[in-house]
């Protein structure tokens, strides 16, 4: 892939200089949705095995050693690559599982894996030192200076930033790091504690960072009662809809909460991030890729975001000053948004 010139530094600046191709990373859920995504124009697709050692754990998602060589050789053919999230933290008595799946990793050639645990990239380090790693959101890494330990320790490539950042924070850590810069351009928000969240824990046993999936559907319900339909998880109450609500998926930070004689969404709303709006700056301060949320969707989900992200992504790229979002984009989004809502979280918030 040829290198884009692309404007560096503020949104003010006039230099241009050569930076590597700004990539479009997207979610695999399944070998008929990698295909969807590198088909429909994503650079990076990113996935995980069939087991608690990722943070999408659920019961038909994710591949197995035979999938995941179909989808390795599938976008190698095409250019693409290929990142395998390890992005769990090992438990006691089963942490073999997760250095195995390095190692299933490394032999299936994938280009790079996604870590959250140090013990798990040293292992990387001594065992596969050509192996390129990558820093998961759910290391929690909010800052340069924990970026550059990393980097330093085990030789990071890449950091996940957590969507808990402003415009101007993401730009201070891009000045102040070698470490490649991802951000999450679209899709499902978090608490903001990625990677240290025990909400779901708390209530179900299981949680993201642990067992691999947050809410686990064995333990989600929902009932019609005379004042609307409750979703409950684990018997408790999240949130009570009327008929004209949108309902999203039951998680308790997206629930409602009685608080100060006020009911409302008081830790996180459930609505998708999107930041096509954002673009042009994105690039401009030197992101060097974007994260589309949702290995848990379908893939007629994958195909329709990474669509309309490529067609941005080149968009901007062509003509940063002529950059506007269409509303055909915005359309086919909405669509797929959660509770058909959409926010740029922390990178804009007027918090409560």
């Amino acid at each position: 892939m040829k290198d884009t010139m692309i404007r560096q530094g503020s949104s003010s600046d006039s230099s241009i200089a050569p930076v590597k191709r700004f990539e479009l990373v997207c979610p695999a859920g399944s070998l008929p949705a990698l295909k969807v995504a590198i088909d429909s124009g994503a650079d990076c697709v990113y996935l995980g095995f069939r087991d608690e050692t990722n943070a999408r754990n659920f019961a038909g998602l994710n591949f197995d050693d035979a999938a995941i060589e179909q989808g390795v050789r599938y976008a190698h053919d095409k250019g693409r690559k290929v990142l395998v999230a390890l992005n769990t933290y090992p438990q006691p008595g089963s942490s073999d599982r997760w250095r195995t799946s390095i190692d299933r990793a490394a032999r299936a050639g994938v280009d790079a894996v996604i870590l959250a645990d140090p013990g798990l990239m040293q292992y990387a380090v001594d065992h596969y030192p050509a192996l390129r790693l990558h820093l998961s959101v759910q290391g929690s890494a909010t800052n340069y200076e924990a970026i550059n330990f990393y980097r330093e320790n085990f030789g990071i490539a890449r950091a996940v930033l957590p969507r808990v950042l402003s415009m101007a924070q993401v730009e201070h850590v891009i000045k102040n790091t070698a470490v490649d810069i991802e951000v999450f351009g679209f899709g499902s928000l978090c608490v903001m504690v990625e990677g240290r969240c025990a909400l779901s824990s708390y209530v179900t046993g299981e949680a993201p960072n642990t067992h691999g999936v947050c809410s686990p559907a064995k333990a989600v319900r929902w009932l019609q009662t005379p004042s609307g339909m409750e979703s409950r998880l684990n018997g408790v109450l999240i949130d009570r809809y009327t008929d004209d609500d949108n309902a999203s998926y039951p998680t308790l930070c997206k629930g409602r909460f009685d608080v100060a004689n006020e009911n409302y969404y008081a830790i996180e709303e459930p609505t998708s991030l999107n930041t096509l709006e954002l673009l042009p700056q994105l690039i401009a301060m030197g992101v060097g890729a974007i994260k589309i949320e949702g290995r848990q969707r379908s893939p007629a989900y994958v195909g329709q975001v990474t669509r309309v992200w490529r067609d941005a992504i080149d968009n901007c790229i062509a003509n940063p000053q002529r950059y506007a979002v269409k509303p055909g984009w915005m359309t086919e989004l909405n669509k797929v948004a959660e509770g058909q809502q959409h926010t740029l979280g922390a990178y804009h918030r007027s918090w409560k």
